[in-house]
C-alpha cells in the first residue's frame, strides 16, 4: 500500500486553495525582504530556508528559492516540533499531498540514505503533524516541477550523531545516480527583541556561512540561540562540507515583527545558499 501523507497545515501556514496558493508562492518568489542579498542563480549543494507561516517567512523563503538552481532529487531535513517518532525519522515510500498535488518520495535515494545512516529509521509518526517540511513543498512544486524528495525529521541534538548523519547523507546523495541537493528547514531566534535576535542570529549565520557544523552547534548552545532547526542544520552542513561545498551566502534575513509590528517578541528568518 502506497503511503500518502496528507497536509497538516494547509489553510493555516499557507493558503489551502490551489489557485490562491500558487499565486501566493509566485508573488513571494519575486519578493526579497529589506537587506536581502543580490539575486542570481546558484547551483545549490544545500539551502537553509525558514518554515513559519508564509505571511511571516514567505518573503525569505521565496527569495532563496528564486535565487537557487536546484536538481530534481532532494533530501529535506527538518526539526521535530511534535516530539513524535524516531530520533531520525525517514519516510521512504509514497508521496506528500499539498493543494498543488502530490510530491513523490524519491524511493531510491531514501533507501540509500537508510543504508548509509544507521541512526535513521523508517517512521511516519514524526512527519504526520510536522509543518517545517510541509511548507517547503509548494515552493518546490512551483520552482522545480517534477522533483522527488526524501523527508528526514531530526530530533536528536547529539553532535556526533548529527555529524555521522551528515556524513552518511553525503554518501547517499553522491551515490544517487543523478544530481541531488539537501534543503534544511529552520527558523532562527524565537520570541526575543528584534535587535537581540539579529545579534544572536548573525553569530549562528556566520558559522553557517563558514560551513562549520561543529562551530554552529557550539555557538547555538553557548549563546542560547533558540534556532529550532539547529539539529538538521548541523547534519546538513556536515553533508555539504563532505560534498565539497566551497562557500555560502546569506540571501535574506527578516523577522516576524516586520509584519506584525511587534518588535519586542520576534522570530528570526534566514535564507542561505550553500554552493
Amino acid at each position: 500500500m502506497t503511503s500518502l501523507r496528507m497536509p497538516a497545515v494547509a489553510g493555516q501556514f499557507y493558503p489551502g486553495d490551489p489557485e490562491s496558493l500558487r499565486r501566493d508562492v509566485q508573488a513571494r518568489l519575486g519578493q526579497a525582504p529589506p537587506g536581502g542579498g543580490p539575486g542570481g542563480s546558484n547551483d545549490a549543494v544545500a539551502l537553509l530556508v525558514p518554515h513559519a507561516g508564509y505571511i511571516y517567512s514567505g518573503r525569505v523563503a521565496g527569495a532563496v528559492y528564486a535565487a537557487a538552481a536546484l536538481p530534481a532529487a532532494l533530501a529535506i531535513l527538518c526539526p521535530n516540533h511534535t516530539g513524535a517518532g524516531h530520533d531520525v525519522a525517514v519516510m521512504n515510500r509514497g508521496a506528500w499531498l499539498t493543494p498543488l498535488g502530490e510530491a513523490p518520495i524519491h524511493e531510491k535515494l531514501a533507501d540509500l540514505i537508510l543504508e548509509a545512516c544507521p541512526m535513521a529509521a523508517v517512521d511516519e509518526r514524526a512527519h504526520r503533524g510536522e509543518h517545517a517540511l510541509e511548507v517547503q513543498l509548494p515552493f518546490l512544486q512551483v520552482v522545480r516541477p517534477g522533483f522527488r524528495f526524501v523527508p528526514i525529521c531530526v530530533g536528536t541534538g547529539e553532535l556526533e550523531v548529527l555529524l555521522e548523519l551528515g556524513h552518511g547523507l553525503a554518501r547517499a546523495l553522491d551515490r544517487c545516480g543523478e544530481s541531488a541537493s539537501a534543503i534544511i528547514s529552520s527558523d532562527m531566534s524565537h520570541y526575543i527583541g528584534a535587535a537581540e535576535a539579529h545579534r544572536k542570529d548573525m553569530l549562528a549565520i556566520d558559522r553557517i556561512l563558514a560551513i562549520d557544523p561543529e562551530g554552529l552547534h557550539g555557538t547555538v548552545s553557548r549563546e542560547r540561540i533558540s534556532m529550532c532547526g539547529i539539529y538538521p542544520a548541523v547534519a546538513g552542513l556536515a553533508a555539504a562540507r563532505d560534498r565539497g561545498a566551497r562557500g555560502a551566502r546569506l540571501v535574506a534575513y527578516a523577522n516576524s515583527g516586520e509584519v506584525s509590528g511587534d518588535l519586542g517578541q520576534v522570530v528570526g528568518y534566514a535564507g542561505v545558499i550553500v554552493s
